[in-house]
């Protein structure tokens, strides 16, 4: 996928209105207050389909994100960094209520560039999965407006 594919995506998540209950669309997960998708995946490949190994698929991955947070950038200021191993940590409490979207995020998920939208004022979050917490690599997106806890 490219750059500008990921905009469109964003962009049409940042208008459409949210699922009333958990679940999935055409998009990804949803629920009250949240859309999530992951734009690119490996889909469980320890390497590339061009042989490339997963640490070059990690940097593709993490090139794809810094183009989609330049882009973003340019529209609504300089990203915050986020991480969201605390988030991660606090929705393991059972005694802790960290909101649906946050929580599913955080468990795949470390760091975030973290914006919240001029125009639709929703919080637009994107991220890599972590390469040493399974076998699948992905670029998330989250949009909502849920306020990072």
């Amino acid at each position: 996928m490219t750059t500008e594919w990921h905009l469109a995506t964003l962009d049409e998540l940042c208008v459409r209105d949210f699922p009333a209950t958990h679940g999935w669309s055409d998009v990804g997960a949803g629920g009250p207050g949240y859309h999530l998708v992951v734009l690119e995946t490996t889909r469980g490949l320890g390497t590339g389909d061009d042989g490339s190994s997963r640490e070059e698929i990690a940097r593709r991955f993490a090139a794809c994100r810094e183009g989609v947070s330049r882009r973003l950038g340019e529209r609504w200021g300089e990203a915050e960094p986020k991480s969201l191993d605390g988030v991660f940590l606090r929705s393991e409490d059972p005694g802790e209520r960290i909101p649906k979207p946050w929580a599913y995020l955080s468990a795949y998920v470390r760091h975030v560039d973290l914006w919240k939208a001029d125009d639709s004022g929703r919080w637009v979050a994107v991220g890599v999965s972590d390469p040493a917490e399974g076998p699948d690599l992905q670029l998330f997106a989250l949009v909502t407006d849920l306020p990072p806890p």
